[in-house]
């Protein structure tokens, strides 16, 4: 049976079920509300109701006519939050030919209608019109990734912080469990103590102003707000990062390419300084994050008493996004690849926050338990499927450090890469009544298999780097033989080294290594099955040629290319960075990226040399630039 009281409120008559007048908070979000801790709405919900606050929901409200949905619920006591998605909307609604994407994969049915483009501006312009004096807090990873100044693809220019464009108060970036509760518990303290900038309302209740926010938060870490400069709290300080203003870097964008090394390394840092950056006369400040998450924080977050449902006004709705996920489960959170067209480390940063074992097979015992389950785990997985519990040996070297990434361009000797805990966990769950097969369906990383442990490690003992060795053939071989099904994804991504390396992703070598040890293990096993790689065309420093050379690799292994795209330029990573300025910002040497349609379509035709019409083109285009050489390789 149905009780609308599992879920939180998204109505004023579910308001009344629970015996609420007020809410204490409101968010509001771009995704279906499906109460599961993949999606990001939920988790903050429910994080606050874990602390006796009084949240709803407020599922992709209406942005159009007497905004109905935005009044609803009426004003919170504390503040409204706009969570506009699991995806940045942009990247959820347009390909990277800014074409209209055949659905919308967090909305019933797939519909496009029912979110607008960039739904962070439209709500916090619709509610600041209704209740301007009620705080805004942004989350999510559309405001997230633009907490400063960034390239936006679909508007084609730059532009600067979302806060400039929208008159919300804050955000909170990255996982924003700490922020926001941190940021509950300074608000409740004002109003336990009267703070002299508290509103009362008609009816006498006190509740929290825009002023009294500022006053209380502005220092909050993992943050970000807009200034006047006098208003900028201490002032400009020695150790604080000013970045190149706005209309500097309009002017001069390699400027913005020197400003992107800063923010992705202070992104990464687990003592980050503050960064600062002018637009409009005014001052972004972002305050530097939170630690990472304990395990035991994040076996809360994990832990919460979700229904693992969509809310029951989705009945006979599909969402595709749910489908996918519905059966799976996160391991851990973070990724250390760095990979430069990845956002997962200006939003999750690279350090990797584990749950524990205990959290982990509570969940997949209570994923067991939902009537539909049929005992296929969809994904035991994160960010890259075999990062789980593994962190720097010595965390004082970790404190001094500001790379990127933690494998590239060659794996740290500080890192502990063993796969034995994750081992540990796929047996346990393998182990656990109502489980028939667990698979992994998140990226794994190849080049942590075959890295040599020995190397670089020396201060660890050589028969303890051996022990990581073996447990990496072990766990290839468990994940070959028992946790495929039928398909196993990974992400070389480019052939050419060239490529690969401003990717920050191994040599393809390794991915003809890999592939070896698949097909002679599957061929020992008795196994029928294939290794599906993903590519990228058109990303910075990518030619026609290496597209070409690209083609003649994967025909010689007989690939015929499935999983492909266009790269695509998101907010706030290294490879929009160069493909906006021209730049690489590491070495602020000029970049080349395919931009035009005709040399996209240039570079994308190479994963096609199999079908006809695209051969044609193919040949075309070789004779063109006088390379009969590659159309006799690809014929051979």
């Amino acid at each position: 049976m149905v009780n609308k009281t599992d879920w939180l409120p998204t109505t004023r008559k579910e308001m009344e079920l629970r015996g609420w007048d007020q809410a204490d908070v409101i968010l509001f979000s771009g995704d279906a509300y499906v109460d599961h801790p993949a999606f990001g709405a939920a988790v903050i919900g429910r994080l606050l109701e874990a602390e006796g606050l009084r949240v709803c929901i407020v599922p992709q409200p209406d942005w159009h006519g007497d905004f109905r949905d935005f009044k609803k619920l009426g004003r919170p006591r504390l503040f409204f939050g706009i969570s506009p998605g699991c995806m940045d909307s942009m990247v959820n609604k347009y390909t990277a030919a800014r074409r209209l994407r055949s659905e919308d994969a967090y909305s019933p049915d797939g519909r496009h209608d029912l979110r607008p483009e960039y739904p962070t501006i439209v709500y916090t312009d619709i509610l600041r019109k209704l209740y301007p004096d009620v705080p805004i807090v942004l989350g999510g990873i559309e405001a997230s990734l633009r907490r400063v100044m960034h390239y936006d693809y679909w508007q084609e220019r730059f532009r600067p912080s979302i806060l400039c464009d929208c008159d919300a108060d804050l955000i909170t970036y990255g996982m924003g469990e700490k922020p926001t509760l941190e940021m509950v518990r300074l608000l409740v303290e004002a109003i336990n103590e009267a703070h002299p900038l508290l509103h009362y309302d008609e009816q006498g209740e006190p509740c929290i102003t825009r002023q009294l926010l500022r006053e209380v938060a502005k220092d909050l870490p993992q943050t970000a707000w807009l200034f006047g400069k006098n208003e900028i709290p201490g002032g400009i300080k020695a150790d604080d990062i000013v970045l190149h203003s706005y209309e500097d870097c309009l002017q001069e964008p390699r400027l913005h390419a020197e400003n992107f090394r800063h923010i992705e390394e202070e992104s990464n840092k687990m003592h980050a300084h503050r960064l600062l950056q002018m637009a409009h006369g005014r001052w972004t400040m972002v305050n530097p994050p939170y630690p990472p998450l304990t395990t035991e924080e994040l076996d809360h977050s994990f832990d919460l008493p979700y229904t693992r449902l969509p809310h029951p006004k989705y009945k006979g709705k599909r969402i595709p996004a749910y489908e996918m996920i519905r059966f799976s489960v996160t391991l851990h959170r973070g990724c250390f690849g760095g990979c430069a067209f990845c956002t997962i480390s200006a939003h999750q940063g690279k350090f990797i926050v584990s749950r524990s074992k205990e959290s982990i097979l509570r969940e997949v015992k209570a994923i067991t338990q939902m009537p539909d389950f049929k005992g296929y785990l969809s994904d035991l997985g994160g960010p890259s499927a075999n990062m789980y519990r593994m962190q720097g040996k010595r965390r004082e070297l970790c404190e001094k450090c500001k790379r990127p990434s933690c494998i590239h361009p060659a794996v740290c000797p500080n890192l502990n890469g063993d796969h034995r805990p994750l081992l540990d966990i796929y047996r346990a769950v393998d182990k656990m009544p109502g489980i028939k097969k667990s698979f992994i369906g998140s990226g794994v990383r190849y080049d942590m298999l075959l890295h040599d442990w020995n190397q670089g490690s020396a201060a660890e003992g050589k028969a303890k780097d051996e022990t990581l060795n073996r447990a990496a053939r072990e766990y290839t071989q468990e994940l070959i033989t028992r946790h495929v099904s039928g398909r196993l994804k990974v992400a070389p991504e480019h052939t050419s080294d060239t490529v690969l390396n401003v990717m920050r992703k191994p040599s393809f070598r390794l991915f003809r290594q890999f592939k070896s040890i698949f097909d002679d293990t599957c061929r020992r096993a008795g196994l029928r099955q294939q290794l599906i790689p993903y590519f990228i065309s058109s990303h910075p420093a990518c030619t026609a040629l290496d597209m070409a050379d690209l083609a003649i690799q994967t025909k010689q292994m007989d690939f015929h290319l499935e999983q492909v795209q266009d790269f695509t330029p998101t907010p706030l990573t290294m490879a929009t960075t160069c493909w906006a300025t021209g730049y690489n910002p590491y070495t602020l040497q000029p970049i080349f990226s395919a931009k035009t349609p005709q040399e996209k379509q240039q570079q994308r035709m190479f994963f096609f040399w199999y079908k006809p019409e695209e051969r044609r083109q193919i040949e075309h285009y070789l004779r063109s630039i006088g390379r009969q050489d590659i159309i006799k390789r690809l014929k051979s």
